[in-house]
């Protein structure tokens, strides 16, 4: 039996602090990742379009266990089962082409953009430094129309081609990581702190 943890709104700020530095931190590793060996070995690039779905499956259960559960969060729980699906359509992808890779990677995309926002105004009023997270999951969505849309154009791509979605998904979780961490210590007592 599942135990789901339900935290305060202050536990639930020093929960999505952690997370946000958490997946900027990821993410910044995928990005290096990407552009200093995936971009050179097919084999490593195939594995990091994989890997960020399935990531972020895994980054979403991980949120929902701390926020009440797959069953109080739908976003997050189609989050993970589109995000898992969408992994095994990249293994498929990959047996066709880089550029049906990337539709695909465009596709979960633009519907992880739309979960994301979805997931970020359900925790507008609880939870501090949801505007980022609203933003990114919009940007998320309008990458994704870019990425079919380049995939489409018969351009030759490769892994680095999901670089720059990523590196803005760094942004967006470090604003939305440092605007909590500025409003927890400036709720937390001094005394607290030490």
């Amino acid at each position: 039996m599942q135990t789901i943890t339900l935290l305060s709104p202050p536990s639930q700020n020093k929960w999505l602090q952690s997370y946000y530095y958490l997946r900027a931190t990821a993410s910044i590793i995928w990005i290096l990742l990407a552009l200093f060996i995936g971009k050179h070995h097919s084999a490593v690039g195939a594995a990091l379009l994989i890997l960020y779905p399935a990531w972020d499956a895994f980054a979403n259960y991980l949120d929902a266990r701390q926020s009440g559960g797959l069953t109080a969060n739908p976003p997050q729980k189609w989050n993970v089962v589109v995000s898992l699906l969408i992994a095994l359509a990249i293994i498929w992808a990959l047996s066709v082409s880089i550029n049906a890779t990337i539709k695909v990677f465009g596709l979960w995309a633009i519907f992880s953009g739309v979960l994301q926002l979805s997931a970020s105004v359900r925790r507008w009023k609880a939870s501090d430094g949801q505007w980022a997270m609203m933003l990114s999951g919009a940007q998320s969505t309008l990458a994704g129309g870019f990425m079919f849309k380049q995939a489409s154009s018969g351009m030759a791509l490769d892994v680095t081609t999901v670089a720059p979605y990523a590196a803005f998904g760094v942004v967006y979780f470090l604003i939305s990581a440092i605007s909590l961490t500025i409003k927890n210590n400036r709720k937390t007592p001094p005394l607290a702190r030490q």
